[in-house]
């Protein structure tokens, strides 16, 4: 088993939702650690490259095998097709996927000089009649997070080279990642850290 370190770099503002609000200010605000910083819990992460995993197994990229051994499978359906109630995989994953952070340096900087809130901006939108009215109610206002680098790894990952091809793939294959994706939030590029062994 080995390590895969890698890296999400933000090219616009991005949402990760946290399902909180903060009354009638902001409508959306985006999940933050202990200290206001930004993150992407890395189940957040799991789900995101799983999906990718699939869509790249249509095309003969990713196989059935790595997609059970990195992510586990699904719960099992019933008789009648449909899923059972636990939300536990029937067969659960080798791998652990972190939370991606900002680099320790960041963080130690914005932590000692109180910058958190420089991370987050406002950004408000609204639902348009066919007239070119807007739509009353309609008005959100949601925070989003400055472009930046995120850092993250994934633990107990297949050591060949067949697996570590397949998680590259799949880092390629993601564009975009949180909410309001259509809107042009959240366009980034993972990308595969190598060790210095490898290079």
């Amino acid at each position: 088993m080995t390590t895969i370190n890698y890296s999400i770099q933000f090219y616009s503002e991005w949402h990760t939702g946290s399902g909180l609000t903060s009354g009638s200010d902001l409508s959306a605000l985006v999940i933050k650690d202990k200290n206001g910083l930004p993150y992407i819990p890395g189940r957040t992460l799991k789900g995101l490259l799983r999906e990718a995993a699939e869509d790249l197994n249509t095309f003969e990229q990713c196989d059935q095998k790595f997609i059970e051994d990195v992510f586990g499978l699904p719960p099992k359906e019933t008789e009648k097709g449909e899923q059972s109630e636990s939300k536990e995989p029937s067969i659960k994953g080798n791998c652990f996927f972190s939370n991606a952070t900002l680099s320790d340096d960041i963080e130690l900087i914005a932590k000692e000089n109180q910058l958190s809130k420089f991370f987050y901006r406002s950004v408000a939108s609204t639902s348009i009649e066919e007239s070119g009215v807007a739509r009353k109610g309609s008005l959100r206002t949601m925070e989003t997070t400055i472009p930046c680098t995120l850092y993250a790894e994934i633990t107990e990952f297949p050591d060949d080279q067949k697996s570590k091809e397949q998680i590259e793939y799949c880092f390629q294959w993601i564009k975009r990642l949180g909410q309001n994706r259509h809107r042009g939030l959240g366009r980034c590029h993972f990308e595969f850290i190598k060790k210095e062994d490898e290079k």
